[in-house]
């Protein structure tokens, strides 16, 4: 008889520095755990991936705060110390308004940081979902023909689409929902598509934009039943 270690499940993110790992969950905890203690504290953390995984964004200090979960005295600290690195920068842009465009001042990645690769690459892998638990999460709402994984999910920062998913008999709130529980794990709102395979076909056949943003770049292919060639 095999021995099934009771934490070994494919819900919880995979863990890239013991690759292949067998118990998905216990890393993702133990991961997390040496981050926040090596890097200060989960606040301190959750701010660094929050600029990190959307390098071009803008945030409001309420912002920040929300997405860390930190008081506003944590945070204001934290930035002070990244401003201070170098990691990130106080940025000025302009917000709608009732009836014109409003001035504001917030903080964004510096991507000219000297360690951004290194840092993005240690703070993102531990992270960054397993193939293997995407495609089984995604099972949920429908009949699926083919799962697609780009931007983000391959480190691929300049693709326009993370995610695609093809299949027929889709439930698309559930899809819609496991989508929003995979943002919040990761932390960035992910750029997904979900078609019929009547739909992408056409699209295939045309040449249209969406399905070129994900072929005609880095991708991975983890589900395919027969819709396209290999």
């Amino acid at each position: 008889m095999g021995f099934s270690h009771p934490l070994q499940d494919a819900r919880y993110t995979f863990c890239y520095v013991c690759q292949p790992c067998n118990f998905p969950r216990l890393c993702y905890y133990k991961n997390m755990d040496v981050l926040n203690t090596v890097f200060g504290g989960k606040t301190h953390v959750r701010i660094m991936r929050l600029f990190l995984l959307n390098p071009d964004r803008v945030y409001e200090l309420s912002a920040i705060e929300s997405a860390s979960a930190g008081t506003r005295r944590m945070v204001l600290r934290e930035l002070a110390a990244f401003e201070k690195a170098g990691l990130v920068k106080r940025k000025k842009f302009y917000k709608e308004g009732t009836h014109k465009r409003i001035p504001a001042y917030g903080w964004t990645l510096n991507n000219s940081f000297m360690y951004l690769v290194p840092l993005r690459n240690m703070l993102v892998n531990g992270v960054i979902l397993h193939s293997r638990n995407v495609a089984k999460r995604l099972s949920r709402g429908g009949t699926l023909k083919l799962v697609v994984l780009a931007g983000i999910f391959i480190h691929n920062w300049d693709n326009r689409v993370d995610l695609l998913v093809v299949g027929d008999k889709l439930r698309k709130g559930i899809l819609k929902r496991v989508m929003h529980s995979m943002e919040s794990e990761i932390g960035r709102e992910l750029h997904y598509s979900i078609l019929t395979t009547a739909d992408f076909q056409y699209r295939l056949s045309i040449g249209d934009r969406l399905v070129r943003d994900v072929f005609d770049f880095p991708h991975q292919i983890i589900l395919n039943k027969g819709i396209i060639a290999e």
